[in-house]
């Protein structure tokens, strides 16, 4: 801890001594984001990685990738149903998986701030996609209300995918430690909408063999929680 703290005090006197906002002289700059969010608590996301081009000393335009879908959603999920509600008897399970791509191409509008703080406001256009998959033993899963239950004699695997699409607003601020080094926060507000393709069912019931396919639909989002508020640090050159 003491040393932990010796480090930080290192790097703000650096920062007090070095830092200065960038000029057009470094147009280009790199960062890496950590998004978070959550109704109770701080649940982190996946990371995102963004570069920015600064056309002119207020105004940049900017592009982000990172993983999962931006909108908070779980990599995994693991359940275990029970056949009666005090928990005693038969039990299925239920596992999860999911793969998701997010990117966004957007703009910023640099305010004046000061010799080492520079806010601004943001525009960004999100889109991405992605796959999910639901392995049911002795259970059923239901892939629109995202809810399983115990069912008896019921194994299937259901397969679906995703595309994304929709918008970004919001403000935020670089701050700079160092010569050309900053850290950041980004606060914002989002509409998405997530359209689902169709759902592959497979597997066994206690009726038979089961092979069917259940039409897609579509889910709309407005959102201020995960991948609209990001811890960030970056490098101008």
């Amino acid at each position: 801890m003491k040393k932990l703290a010796i480090l930080v005090g290192a790097i703000l006197l650096s920062g007090a001594t070095f830092g200065q906002k960038a000029t057009m002289d470094n147009p280009w700059s790199l960062e890496g984001a950590v998004a978070f969010g959550g109704a109770s608590g701080v649940t982190w996301t996946a990371p995102t990685v963004r570069a920015r081009y600064f056309v002119k000393e207020n105004i940049a335009i900017r592009a982000s990738l990172g993983l999962g879908d931006g909108l908070g959603t779980p990599r995994s999920e693991s359940y275990t149903y029970a056949e009666n509600t005090d928990g005693s008897g038969s039990t299925g399970t239920l596992e999860i998986s999911r793969s998701s791509w997010n990117a966004q191409i957007g703009g910023e509008y640099h305010l004046a701030g000061t010799d080492r703080m520079s806010p601004y406001f943001m525009l960004g256009i999100n889109f991405g996609s992605g796959s999910e998959t639901g392995t049911s033993k002795n259970a059923l899963y239901d892939v629109v209300s995202n809810t399983g239950a115990y069912v008896n004699g019921v194994d299937v695997v259901q397969k679906s995918g995703f595309d994304m699409f929709g918008v970004q607003v919001g403000a935020g601020m670089d701050y700079y430690v160092a010569e050309n080094i900053y850290v950041g926060l980004e606060l914002g507000i989002s509409y998405m909408s997530k359209s689902m393709s169709d759902i592959n069912t497979t597997g066994t019931t206690p009726a038979g063999a089961i092979n069917t396919t259940e039409p897609g639909y579509s889910k709309s989002y407005l959102s201020t929680a995960a991948g609209n508020a990001a811890l960030r640090l970056g490098w101008r050159f």
